[in-house]
């Protein structure tokens, strides 16, 4: 014989009520909870509130009952559901773990769910095991074998946080017309042609394109921007020689800063990014000349992107290159046109790492901070 209960809300429960049914922000069953406890408050009967509601009877049951032996809070919350039990222990999830982290069987590139569920048979007593009870173990872990990044991990030493807080310290500083601040880099860029020529996009049709393409060779991209002021310049070269950083150099010098004293140009450790390529290039004299206003900031090995103009080139490619584009000529162009329209809306870099950050987020590189008075 089933229990008839009674519910009697005080004025606070069903403000408290009412307030979360306007709102609507909750769980769809807590909502059918809460709708359930005012009818049954306002002496509807059992059936009445099925109905209105659409639940089952045995759900209004249910909520009745919990708020007469509990409380509000409880009628309102989920019951603990046992759930089936684990398959693995404790001990076997551990060595599942174990072994997702060890290399994996001779011929295989990596483990997977099923090599896995099979080592663990092996491994135990049990007869079987699925692979979504292996992934659901491994995800509880944070692991997933059958993936890897590639990461390039720099040595942090002195010679790295050096570099670092030069590079750093310097994007600090305060303009200086005088002494202007340009980060620079190369990057290749692929000539790509069609094939067959694409069809246009229409309403309710995506543009389509062949999946076969056209290798025209490779063409290369000196970058340059100046951090302090809304102004870049992308030159293309045929190639990434000494010669061509060279003439970068002179015209950093002669064309975009004529009027500066010193140009302080940040870079990475390329070969080339040194004072004996422009000796390559010109005559000892003219190669001096050209030195004598420049200075230059090297990025940490492996650490490049300490050098603003990577977040540029990034922009570039997604804004301007992102395409087939088959011939230097129409590169050139339509560089070209993105460069003007980038320099006449004033885009710049927000630059937000600071050597505070970074001796505050780089604990490691910085074993003797503990010791700083």
């Amino acid at each position: 014989m089933n229990i008839r209960y009674r519910v009697e809300l005080s004025q606070a429960e069903r403000d408290e009520l009412t307030t979360m049914l306007s709102k609507g922000k909750c769980a769809a069953r807590k909502l059918k909870r809460a709708q359930i406890l005012l009818a049954a408050d306002a002496g509807r009967s059992d059936e009445q509130i099925a109905r209105t509601v659409a639940v089952g009877g045995s759900t209004v049951y249910r909520t009745k009952r919990r708020f007469v032996e509990g409380n509000l809070e409880r009628a309102l919350s989920e019951e603990q559901r046992p759930g089936a039990e684990r398959k693995l222990t404790g001990k076997e999830e551990a060595l599942l773990v174990a072994t997702a982290c060890t290399k994996p069987p001779a011929g295989r590139a990596r483990w997977t769910l099923e090599l896995l569920a099979g080592a663990m048979v092996k491994l135990t007593d049990h007869e079987s095991l699925s692979g979504e009870t292996v992934r659901r173990r491994l995800a509880e872990n944070g692991l997933k074998p059958w993936r890897r990044d590639m990461w390039c991990i720099p040595k942090v030493d002195g010679e790295y946080v050096a570099r670092m807080e030069d590079v750093l310290d310097l994007y600090a500083e305060a303009p200086d017309p005088k002494r202007p601040v340009v980060c620079f880099d190369e990057s290749p860029v692929q000539l790509i042609g069609e094939m067959r020529q694409p069809i246009p996009a229409e309403p309710g049709q995506l543009e389509r394109y062949d999946c076969e393409y056209r290798r025209n060779g490779t063409v290369n991209l000196f970058v340059s921007i100046d951090i302090h002021r809304p102004w870049r310049n992308v030159k293309v070269t045929e190639r990434r020689a000494a010669e061509d950083y060279a003439q970068c150099m002179r015209e950093l010098v002669d064309v975009h800063y004529p009027d500066a004293e010193c140009i302080r140009v940040v870079q990475d450790n390329l070969s080339i990014h040194s004072a004996g390529a422009l000796y390559q290039a010109f005559a000892p004299a003219e190669a001096r000349r050209i030195l004598r206003r420049l200075e230059f900031h090297y990025t940490p090995k492996h650490a490049s992107w300490l050098n603003m103009v990577e977040i540029e080139i990034g922009v570039l490619r997604g804004q301007c290159l992102d395409r087939r584009i088959d011939d230097p000529n129409r590169l050139v162009t339509e560089i070209g046109a993105w460069q003007r329209q980038r320099n006449a809306a004033c885009a710049r870099i927000k630059w937000m790492f600071t050597t505070e950050k970074a001796r505050a987020k780089m604990g490691r590189a910085y074993p003797n901070a503990s010791k700083e008075s």
